[in-house]
């Protein structure tokens, strides 16, 4: 059952926020709890929320989503800020049943665009192809 997460979820999906940054980020961030927890109540403070999927009253994954503004236009758009599945339960195809919840929940809140950043060496990007997201990659970085 995928659901607006309450309380209880909430705070084990931020005791193990830490894996899911770093794992989204293929291991290239490695915040610390605090750290975490902020950029995460952070996006919660602003309008965000996490959908979270249960089986039997026992959490299987999340993904949290939003709204943000596009930069130049200042159009309204959804975000999908995180996504993650718990390992014991990867292979299941859950991606999938979560990202088809945050688009559809996204779109029904009025949204004609949604976004999402992903590292050009993560492995769900294949996932968000899928689902018809396309590389716009309008960022680059210079490591000094």
């Amino acid at each position: 059952m995928i659901e607006k997460a309450n309380q209880r979820d909430l705070e084990e999906i931020l005791s193990r926020s830490v894996d899911a940054l770093r794992e989204g980020s293929v291991h290239t961030f490695k915040p610390s709890q605090e750290q975490a927890e902020q950029l995460i109540r952070t996006t919660l403070g602003h309008g965000g929320y996490y959908l979270s999927l249960k089986e039997d009253d026992n959490l299987r994954g999340w993904v949290l989503i939003g709204s943000s503004k596009d930069y130049f236009s200042q159009e309204s758009i959804g975000f999908i800020y995180e996504l993650y599945v718990l390992p014991a339960y990867r292979g299941k195809g859950l991606s999938r049943i979560l990202m088809k919840a945050a688009i559809d929940k996204l779109f029904n809140k009025g949204h004609g665009e949604i976004r999402l950043n992903v590292k050009a060496n993560n492995f769900a990007k294949e996932l968000y192809k899928e689902f018809g997201f396309i590389d716009r990659q309008i960022s680059i970085s210079l490591k000094v």
